[in-house]
């Protein structure tokens, strides 16, 4: 059975940083494709990040490049996202997915960005 655990969401001022965490269970961690998503009530989820099995390739929304770093401990079934510089518009609660498995996420991790 697929779990995913989203953790280390908060109230940060803007220019902040956080650092989120997805602990991965139920499946062969390191075989898989991760990704993170946002949403913010009344809107589509929207994909933030993308990672390879072993972490080589990283792929980013736009509006996060250069600012927001993913990256993975298969050893430990984790998945992260660190989060520099902050802005409001980054207020979301924040899920992380398997491409392969698209019906399960977690419960996410309110990231709230204001002074």
């Amino acid at each position: 059975q697929v779990q995913l655990v989203e953790s280390g969401g908060g109230l940060v001022q803007p220019g902040g940083s956080l650092r989120l965490s997805c602990l991965a269970s139920g499946f062969t961690f390191t075989n898989y494709v991760m990704k993170w998503y946002r949403q913010t009530p009344g809107k589509e989820r929207e994909w933030v990040a993308t990672i390879s099995t072993a972490g080589r390739t990283r792929t980013y929304t736009q509006s996060v490049k250069g600012r927001f770093t993913i990256s993975r401990d298969n050893a430990k079934n984790t998945m992260y996202l660190q989060m520099n510089s902050l802005k409001p518009e980054d207020t979301a609660v924040y899920y992380c997915n398997v491409p392969s498995f698209p019906s399960n996420w977690g419960q996410g991790t309110q990231v709230t960005v204001s002074s």
